[in-house]
């Protein structure tokens, strides 16, 4: 067996893998969900509408959106185009393990800002490439590009992220096992997940 399949195989929370639904970045940008009542919210990248179920249970009016139909209630929309809603449509736009696989993410993001209602939120989550835990594996031959998914083609830096959302809050969480606390300072260094907030 590989050493990238022994790594693969560990408890350790790095970011998606194994804990694909329970790691501790998307329970920590669920966690910076509020209600919803009276608001809309689209889910990027729904896949089986996990999300999009919690943030209903908030109260939100979900618009679930994919490339591909996993969720019975999911429109196919490629978000590598324009997006095809009206200027301010959404209260909130969540967007988990999405951004990293967009031939653009730039422009995406400029789209979602469009759709966002003044005073509205984007809760955002992706890899933190360059992690201090990262960089060690990376000593190993373990780089991010063989750590993750086959399909990101975006491997990004806490400063990546900074241009990016220039006025965003960032999340991470260390250590990544057993006992995981939320941080929001060092997350660059220290969280294999960058949690991105930004309220328009």
């Amino acid at each position: 067996m590989k050493l990238l399949d022994i790594a693969k195989k560990l408890p350790i929370d790095l970011g998606q893998g194994n804990l694909r639904y329970k790691t501790k970045g998307k329970l920590i940008a669920l966690g910076l969900v509020k209600q919803g009542k009276d608001k809309r919210a689209l889910d990027v990248g729904c896949r089986e509408g996990i999300q999009s179920e919690f943030l209903k249970k908030k109260g939100y009016s979900v618009v679930p959106i994919d490339i591909e139909k996993k969720y019975k209630d999911c429109i196919i929309v490629d978000v590598n185009k324009k997006l095809p809603f009206k200027d301010a449509s959404f209260d909130l736009i969540w967007c988990s393990e999405v951004i990293e696989h967009l031939d653009d993410p730039s422009k995406t993001i400029q789209e979602f800002k469009r759709i966002l209602k003044p005073g509205g939120e984007i809760i955002l989550t992706t890899p933190n490439s360059y992690c201090l835990i990262f960089r060690f594996l990376s000593i190993f031959g373990l780089t991010p590009e063989k750590m993750q998914r086959e399909d990101h083609k975006y491997f990004f830096s806490e400063k990546d992220i900074v241009r990016l959302f220039p006025k965003a809050k960032l999340y991470g969480y260390f250590p990544y096992y057993i006992f995981k606390f939320k941080i929001n300072k060092l997350v660059g260094l220290l969280s294999p997940t960058l949690v991105i907030y930004q309220k328009k």
